[in-house]
């Protein structure tokens, strides 16, 4: 039996929804600005990732579990590095930075595990006799940590430590230097960044081939700052670039003030370089 509709209660029902909806919609406007405010875009808990921390885990990260499943997740990725099980320890890194995408320490050490110690067990695998596929899998390696870096600043942009970290790989694992000169100068750009990483921004870029006279004039200035930047290295590659670049020796910087005046020979106490 079917019965009549009634006009009032379906113009009712409308009108409260309109009410409710316009209601809500400033609430929901104003999430989105902080979600996107916070830089928040952590990866979709997809099948994939049921697969890797199996139901229960992914019922907990669903109900809002996420940071005690991550957790775990980074204890067994802990296991795995011990085993010199690399992928396993890739893929519970994926799971771990999926399920707290913004915590900095996940993506960072994922990233020096690829690039630093998986990297040397590659080169030094002896069960791979030939010298370029032990090369290859070592890029490959150094090539992860990259990934797993890159996707933690693109979820993490407001930070710098990330940008060092970056940084670091290029010019160490990739060298780089050009690449690394860019990352340092990215991080040291944040206002709550330390000052050395003006410096290594700088020593990069001294590295550069053809860039001689830009780096001079890079360092130059860091030294110009003020004592807090003039630390041994700077002033050495300082020295270096004055007669590489054949500056007249009356503008040689005069590093006199950089040393313990009761003793000139002894370097100032030791800074970041």
């Amino acid at each position: 039996m079917t019965g009549r509709v009634n006009p009032l209660r379906v113009l009712f029902a409308i009108l409260f929804l309109g009410i409710a909806g316009s209601l809500i919609l400033p609430w929901l406007i104003e999430l989105q600005h902080l979600d996107r405010s916070a830089h928040f875009r952590s990866a979709t808990l997809d099948l994939g990732l049921r697969e890797r921390v199996g139901q229960a885990g992914f019922i907990a990260a669903l109900s809002g579990f996420r940071a005690p499943v991550a957790a775990i997740l980074w204890i067994s990725a802990h296991g795995a590095w011990e085993k010199t099980e690399w992928g396993k320890m890739a893929a519970l890194f994926d799971s771990v930075t999926a399920l707290q995408p913004r915590v900095l320490l996940y993506w960072d050490i994922a990233a020096w595990h690829m690039a630093w110690n998986a990297r040397a067990s590659a080169l030094q695998d002896l069960t791979q006799p030939s010298e370029v596929l032990r090369e290859r899998s070592a890029a490959q390696y150094v090539a992860l940590g990259r990934d797993f870096l890159e996707r933690g600043i693109k979820n993490n942009p407001d930070q710098y430590l990330l940008y060092e970290s970056l940084g670091r790989l290029a010019g160490l694992r990739e060298v780089d230097h050009g690449a690394a000169a860019d990352a340092y100068a990215k991080a040291a750009s944040f206002k709550n960044a330390p000052p050395y990483l003006k410096r290594l921004a700088a020593y990069e870029s001294s590295q550069t081939p053809g860039s001689e006279r830009e780096a001079y004039d890079r360092l130059l200035s860091l030294y110009r700052e003020g004592m807090q930047q003039r630390v041994p290295t700077l002033v050495t590659r300082l020295h270096e670039f004055e007669q590489k670049l054949g500056i007249p020796k009356d503008q040689w910087i005069d590093d006199s003030a950089t040393r313990d005046p009761s003793n000139p020979l002894k370097a100032p106490k030791r800074l970041p370089p």
